[in-house]
């Protein structure tokens, strides 16, 4: 029979979206109300089309993977959307003219930034996190995923999430934020996809065969848990109208500054970091096909790490209005913060003792391996930065730019690259990956394009820092702003040629997954027996 509820539903947002674009008082509510339209139609004939209530498709392993591949293709795609975005920014600030004129002010600089930060951070990074997280968490519970196809309006919304943003983004619409956040519609919706994500998670960790909660799934459940709270209170806002895009905030001034750290801190704390090394702890003991070095050690920089993150943001908010106590107590739990970072680091490394010989064999391991140098690298870095006296030479200028970039790029991508590479073949039931070589061009590509990426930003980062505080005789400041500008050319050329490399590897990685999905050898797939159903 029809379900004639889901089409109610959908004929109702239907209706309401229609209105939306025909009363709408900004055009990235048009835009906005003409996609969730064309989404409510689509779904309304699928729904319409069907006789009965699709079952979720039930994969030879035994799991419900079908999710996890749409999120590997996703995750490809994504990632490539955001490196070129990346690359057309990075030229657009070393040759001001590529800010074309027919294009304004839909693809100048100050939107199109916005729209790389998210494609690569929530878009390909979020993507990964979602994929990973339901591969993970089936194997390590011997359980499907809870809620049968909830899964899928989770991949879906959040993807519906990312189109939404990414539109406002060109449009102009966001909340005018640090991390320019989408609007007040946009992140409900979020929030509503968010908290389905969160009970698929928990439905198939209450549902496991295997007691034993392994670790992989703490840092996963942290890091969909602190999300959701640090986007609730981030984004309070009061719409101004219910058809139109703009909003009020709550917070205002020192305090919105405060929220907004904690916020950015923390994102890149549970969703950059903890959320990584969930995937961390699974795919290179799996790669290495060793054991996790001391679990004691992953469960201690576990909840070291979650109680000292939440606290380390103030130290972005140095030299300004908020008070002296607030960024200092930011800067001690920065500082102290490096030791249980490090712990992961270590515990990723040691976990290949017995099979460091791998790393000449296997471009895979070496993809990992690299990507834990430069988590351990940038979270030495960060406390340092977090320090008074070397915050004020560093804040404010490209150094910090360069030290993003290094734990973005080199921690997060390439362990996402390798995390790729390991379930692509896996999913699609393939003997290997298409091209060994393609997967040592892309490493070399990546991990070259980083370090001339991270270089010229350390380099024109500090030179920036040094000109604004060198005065002359009388006191009386040497360098106009305009001047450190003219200084940074040649590192911004270089800082391109680093992302153009690290897109090309990235290309060369999209057409090795389409090849190894197209054909190949096969290979048969063994049923788990216990994976068993987790409703």
């Amino acid at each position: 029979m029809l379900n004639y509820g889901k089409l109610i539903v959908l004929a109702i947002v239907m209706v309401t979206a229609a209105m939306g674009a025909n009363w709408a008082r900004d055009i990235a509510y048009q835009v906005h109300a003409i996609i969730i339209m064309g989404v409510a139609a689509f779904m309304f004939i699928w729904v319409l089309r069907r006789t009965d209530e699709p079952e979720p498709v039930i994969d030879a392993s035994g799991y419900l993977d079908g999710v996890v591949r749409a999120g590997v293709i996703a995750t490809g795609f994504w990632g490539c959307v955001g490196f070129l975005v990346g690359v057309v920014i990075a030229f657009q600030l070393a040759f001001p003219s590529l800010n074309l004129e027919w294009a304004q002010p839909y693809a100048n600089f100050g939107r199109l930034r916005p729209l790389h930060t998210s494609a690569v951070i929530f878009a390909f990074g979020g993507n990964a996190l979602i994929m990973s997280s339901f591969y993970i968490v089936q194997r390590t519970c011997g359980a499907r995923l809870w809620g049968g196809n909830l899964s899928w309006f989770v991949f879906w919304g959040y993807n519906l999430f990312i189109v939404l943003a990414a539109t406002g983004y060109l449009l102009g619409a966001t909340q005018s934020k640090e991390y320019a956040e989408p609007e007040w519609y946009v992140d409900i919706w979020l929030t509503i996809v968010w908290v389905a994500f969160l009970v698929v998670y928990l439905g198939t960790i209450f549902t496991r065969r295997e007691k034993h909660i392994y670790v992989a799934n703490w840092f996963l459940l942290s890091f969909i848990v602190t999300i959701a709270m640090l986007h609730v209170v981030n984004n309070l806002s009061i719409p101004v109208s219910f058809w139109g895009s703009k909003s009020v905030q709550v917070f205002a001034g020192v305090q919105d500054a405060m929220t907004q750290w904690w916020y950015g801190h923390n994102a890149v704390g549970f969703f950059l970091t903890s959320g990584f090394l969930g995937m961390m702890y699974y795919f290179v003991p799996k790669q290495a096909g060793r054991p996790v070095y001391s679990y004691k050690l992953s469960i201690i920089h576990f909840w070291a790490l979650t109680f000292l993150y939440i606290w380390a943001g103030p130290h972005h908010l140095h030299y300004t209005a908020l008070p002296d106590w607030a960024s200092t107590l930011g800067m001690v739990f920065s500082i102290i913060l490096w030791m249980p970072s490090w712990g992961g680091m270590i515990n990723g490394l040691m976990t290949l003792q017995g099979a460091w010989d791998k790393l000449r064999t296997d471009p895979i391991i070496r993809m990992m391996v690299v990507s834990l140098a430069f988590y351990g690298m940038s979270t030495f870095e960060g406390p340092m930065m977090s320090i008074r006296a070397v915050n004020s030479l560093s804040h404010y200028t490209d150094w910090t730019i360069g030290h993003v970039h290094s734990g973005a790029l080199g921690w997060n991508g390439m362990i996402t690259f390798g995390a790729l590479y390991f379930l692509t073949p896996r999913l699609w039931g393939r003997e290997a990956m298409y091209s060994i070589s393609a997967i040592n061009w892309h490493f070399w590509l990546a991990t070259i394009g980083i370090v001339l990426y991270a270089a010229s930003m350390w380099v024109t980062g500090i030179m920036e820092g040094l000109m604004w505080r060198e005065v002359d005789a009388q006191g009386f400041l040497v360098n106009s702003f305009a001047d450190t500008v003219s200084a940074k050319f040649p590192m911004y050329v270089v800082r391109g040629l680093g992302g153009v490399l690290y897109l090309a590897g990235g290309l060369i990685m999209a057409w090795n997954m389409f090849m190894t999905i197209r054909g190949g050898k096969t290979v048969e797939v063994k049923v788990n027996p216990n994976a068993t159903p987790a409703e």
